[in-house]
C-alpha cells in the first residue's frame, strides 16, 4: 500500500522506428575479437541495437546533430562517444576494454551466481522488483518469486531455506538495519519501508555468504544505496490510497545533490470498497518521508547520508476464540526513525576503504483488550487466567547504533584481501503493564577474507569472523570457505561452507541470561551458466542447526529458555531466467523442494516447522508492447501444504494435541501499466497509469490455524488474509527525468 507501488513507470516500452539515418559497425574487445550482446543506444533517445554473434550492429534513427552513442556490456567498461548525425548512413567501429575484475575469470554479476557474496546471491535490479506483478514494488515480496524463499503471509520477513523470519537480515551500504518491515500485526504480513529505488540493486544470498555479515543464521539481503543522479527532477504520485512528493536536487558539477520525499497513506476509501475480515477502529495510516545527500570527494571517493521516519497506527477487532460474545482489540502506534551514513574512499596502492554508521530507533505502543458486544473492556477474574491474559499494554523500544570498517587491498587484477571491524550497541527495553524488562548488548565483530585466483578457471574465497556479545558473554568463531571452478563460456560449478552464528530474539533475552548463540552450518554446491540474456542456476544445499533455542514451562504464565534445540534442512533449487527467446518478453521459472526439521520453542520432537513447504514453484513473466506503450505482468507461485500444530501446556513439558496440514498455496497476480507520454517529443511531463490485483482469481488461502485454550480441534479459527484479493489503480507523474530510458536501455 506504498506509494512505490506506482514506481513501475519504468517499463521498456521502445517506441515506433521511423528513421532516416542508418548507424551501422563493428565491436570488438582489445584483443580483435568480436564482442556480442552490447547494447547500444544514442543517449536520451529510444534508438538503439544490441550486437550480433559477429560484434556487428546496425539501426536506424530520426536524431539529428551531435548526440552520444552509449555502449555497455557485462565485463566491459561503458563506452560514451560524440557522433554528428546528418542526413547520410554513420559507420562507426568500437573496441571495448575489458573491466578490471573477476568478470574474465569466475565470478558472473547481474543477476548471476557465483563463489562471491554478491555473484551467487540473485541480483535483481529496481525495475526487476517493481514489475513483478503481486510484489507491489515491496523488496521482499519480489524475492519471494526466487528459489529458497517461503510464501509466509501471516507474519513478516523473508523465511529461507528452513529458517524463520528473524534468521534473514537487512544491510544497507553494509550496515545492518534493526527494523526493517513495519511493526507487526496479529496474523497480517507487513510490507517492507524501503522503496527499491532507493538502491542500485538488491542481493539475495540464500547461504554461505561473506563474513563481512553476521548475525544472520540463514540469509542477507544486501541493499546498495544509490550514488548521485544525472539529472534533477520532481516526483508526484496519486491515488486512491496514497498521495506523495519527491525530488532530487542535482549540483551543476554533478558532484553533490540532495533528495526529499514525503508519503502519506489512508486506507479508509478502500476499506469501504473492499471488505476486509477483521473490524478496523482505527483504520491504518502511514506517515513517511526520508531524505538524502551525496557528495564526491576529490579523490573519487563518495559520502552518503540517508535517513527516513515513519509513523502509523491502526486498530482491529476480531471475534475471542474462547468465547461466544466478546472480541479482541488490538491496536498498535509506530514511531521509526532510521539514519545510515557510509563513506567510500580509493586509497594509494590499491587500497579501499568503506565506513559506515548506522542509528536507528523505533518504538511500538501496543494494547490488547477483551470488548463486548457494546466494544467496552471486559475484565475477569484471575481464575479466568487465559482470559486475563488478553488484557495487557505493551511498550517495545529498541535502539542501535553501530559503526563498521573494511579496508580493502586489490592484489594483481583479481585477487583481494579484506578486513576490518564493526560495532554494535543495541539498547532494548520492554514494559509489559507495570514489568519493566530492559537489556543493553555491545556486540564486536572482527573479520577477513581474502579472494584468491589461482588460474582464471579457478577462484576461492577464505574467510574468518569472530564476534563477542557482551549480554551473552560469549564469542564466536565462524570459518567460511567457497570454490568456484569455470567449465566453460558463461558456466562454472561453484561450493561453499560456512558456519554462522546469531543472537536469541529479543523476547527471549527478556527472559533469561543463560542463552548463547544460535548456530548453524551451510553446506552448497550449485552450477549455474549466465549469458546476457539467459540465466540457470540448479543448486543443493545442506543445514546444520544446533544450539537453537527452546521453551522451557515453568507454569502455564511463566516460561524460560535454553540452547537445547537443533534442526536440519537439505534441498534443491532450479532458477531459469529468459530473457531473448520472445522478444519483448522476459521470464523465469524458480522451484524449491525442501525437507527440513527442527525441535525448538515448543516443539515436542523434531519436526517440520510451521512455515516450510516442501514444493514451492513460481512462474514470473513480462510483456512489452510497444506498438501501444504499455505492459502486462503476470506471477503465479504454488506451494504445497504447510504443516499446523496445537501444543498443549502439560506440568512442566508440552504434548502435541492438534495437528495436520494447510491447504496448497495457489496465487494468480496480474499488473499492467500504461506511459502515455513516451512517444513524444521532449516531453516536460512523464506519467504513467498502473493498476495491479493480487490473487485473482481469489483462491482461498490458509496460513495455519488459532485453537482456543481448552485446546478444542473443533473450534480452531483458520488464519486468512483479511481479503481474498488486493486492487490497486494510480498515477506517477515525473518532471524533469524521462526514467522510462533505463527501462528501455535494461531491455536491450
Amino acid at each position: 500500500m506504498r506509494p512505490i507501488l506506482i514506481f513501475i513507470c519504468f517499463m521498456g516500452i521502445v517506441p515506433p522506428l521511423l528513421a532516416q539515418v542508418k548507424i551501422s559497425g563493428q565491436v570488438k574487445d582489445g584483443k580483435g575479437r568480436p564482442v556480442p550482446g552490447v547494447s547500444i543506444s544514442i543517449k536520451e533517445t529510444y534508438d538503439g541495437t544490441s550486437t550480433d554473434s559477429a560484434g556487428k550492429y546496425s539501426f536506424l534513427t530520426t536524431e539529428k546533430g551531435e548526440k552520444i552513442i552509449r555502449l555497455t556490456n557485462l565485463g566491459y567498461n561503458t563506452i560514451e562517444q560524440n557522433v554528428l548525425l546528418g542526413s547520410g548512413s554513420l559507420v562507426v567501429n568500437f573496441i571495448m576494454k575489458d573491466q578490471m575484475n573477476e568478470l574474465k575469470a569466475v565470478t558472473i554479476t547481474a543477476g548471476a551466481f557465483s563463489a562471491g557474496d554478491s555473484k551467487r546471491g540473485s541480483v535483481l535490479n529496481s525495475l526487476d522488483i517493481a514489475t513483478t506483478a503481486g510484489s507491489n514494488a515491496d523488496i521482499t515480496a519480489a524475492l519471494k518469486t526466487l528459489p529458497g524463499a517461503q510464501q509466509v503471509g501471516e507474519q513478516e520477513g523473508l523465511f529461507v531455506r528452513g529458517g524463520t523470519g528473524y534468521e534473514t537480515k537487512q544491510f544497507i551500504d553494509g550496515t545492518l538495519v534493526n527494523n526493517p518491515y513495519h511493526t507487526s500485526v496479529p496474523d497480517i504480513s507487513q510490507r517492507g519501508r524501503f522503496s527499491p529505488f532507493l538502491f542500485k540493486g538488491t542481493v539475495f544470498s540464500t547461504g554461505g555468504y561473506s563474513a563481512l555479515y553476521g548475525e544472520a543464521l540463514s540469509s542477507v539481503v544486501l541493499l546498495q544505496s544509490l550514488d548521485i543522479p544525472e539529472k534533477s527532477e520532481w516526483d508526484l504520485t496519486l491515488s486512491p490510497l496514497v498521495v506523495g512528493i519527491g525530488t532530487q536536487q542535482v549540483a551543476k558539477d554533478k558532484n553533490s545533490s540532495f533528495g526529499l520525499t514525503y508519503n502519506y497513506t489512508n486506507v479508509g476509501l478502500y476499506y469501504k470498497l473492499v471488505k476486509q475480515t477483521p473490524d478496523f477502529f482505527y483504520l491504518p495510516q502511514f506517515q513517511d518521508g526520508d531524505a538524502n545527500f551525496r557528495f564526491k570527494t576529490k579523490s573519487g571517493g563518495i559520502i552518503k547520508y540517508y535517513t527516513t521516519f515513519g509513523f502509523s497506527r491502526l486498530g482491529l477487532r476480531r471475534p475471542d476464540i474462547d468465547s461466544l460474545y466478546y472480541n479482541d482489540a488490538f491496536s498498535v502506534s509506530n514511531r521509526n526513525w532510521y539514519n545510515n551514513l557510509s563513506y567510500k574512499e580509493y586509497l594509494k596502492q590499491g587500497w579501499k576503504i568503506n565506513l559506515g554508521l548506522g542509528y536507528s530507533t523505533n518504538r511500538d505502543d501496543i494494547r490488547q483488550e477483551v470488548q463486548n458486544q457494546e466494544n467496552q473492556m471486559v475484565k475477569f477474574d484471575p481464575t479466568v487466567f487465559w482470559m486475563q491474559a488478553k488484557d495487557f499494554s505493551l511498550i517495545n523500544k529498541q535502539d542501535l547504533s553501530q559503526g563498521k570498517i573494511v579496508l580493502d587491498k586489490t592484489v594483481g587484477s583479481l585477487s583481494a584481501f579484506r578486513f576490518g571491524g564493526e560495532y554494535q550497541i543495541s539498547t532494548n527495553s520492554l514494559l509489559y503493564n507495570d514489568t519493566l524488562h530492559k537489556f543493553t548488548d555491545h556486540l564486536t565483530g572482527l573479520f577477513a577474507e581474502t579472494d584468491v585466483f589461482l588460474t582464471n578457471e579457478l577462484g576461492m574465497k577464505l574467510g574468518m569472523r569472530v564476534e563477542n556479545s557482551s549480554i551473552l558473554q560469549k564469542w564466536n568463531w565462524a570459518p567460511r570457505v567457497s570454490l568456484a571452478y569455470k567449465t566453460g563460456q558463461d558456466a562454472q560449478i561453484s561450493a561453499a561452507y560456512g558456519i554462522f552464528y546469531q543472537k536469541p530474539e529479543n523476547a527471549q533475552i527478556f527472559y533469561t541470561n543463560n542463552l548463547g548463540f544460535t548456530r548453524a552450518i551451510h553446506y552448497l554446491v550449485n552450477y549455474q551458466r549466465i549469458s546476457k540474456d539467459y540465466t540457470l542456476r540448479i543448486e543443493a544445499f545442506y543445514k546444520d542447526y544446533a544450539d537453537l533455542v527452546k521453551t522451557i514451562p515453568l507454569s502455564y504464565t511463566y516460561l524460560t529458555y535454553d540452547n537445547s534445540g537443533k534442526g536440519y534442512a537439505k534441498g534443491i533449487e532450479l532458477f531459469w531466467r529468459d530473457k531473448k527467446t520472445i522478444k519483448d518478453f522476459d521470464y523465469w521459472l524458480s522451484y524449491s523442494y525442501l525437507d527440513t526439521k527442527r525441535n525448538y520453542l515448543n516443539y515436542t520432537a523434531e519436526l517440520m516447522p510451521s512455515f516450510a513447504a516442501k514444493h514451492t514453484a513460481s512462474l514470473v513473466t513480462k510483456r512489452f508492447f510497444t506498438s501501444i506503450k504499455s505492459g502486462i505482468n503476470m506471477t503465479y507461485t504454488y506451494a504445497t501444504g504447510r504443516p499446523y500444530y496445537n501444543f498443549l501446556y502439560a506440568g512442566n513439558h508440552y504434548i502435541l494435541g492438534d495437528q495436520g496440514f494447510t491447504r496448497s498455496y495457489n496465487s494468480l497476480n496480474l499488473s499492467a501499466e500504461y506511459l502515455p507520454a513516451l512517444g513524444k517529443k521532449n516531453p516536460k511531463v512523464f506519467t504513467v497509469l498502473f493498476a495491479s490485483v493480487s490473487n485473482v482469481f481469489g483462491a482461498n488461502q490458509v496460513y495455519g490455524y488459532n485453537y482456543p485454550y481448552s485446546g478444542n480441534p473443533g473450534l480452531k479459527q483458520a488464519i486468512e488474509p483479511p481479503a481474498k484479493r488486493f486492487l490497486f489503480i494510480g498515477c506517477f507523474l515525473s518532471f524533469g527525468v524521462d526514467r522510462s530510458q533505463d527501462a528501455i536501455n535494461n531491455n536491450l
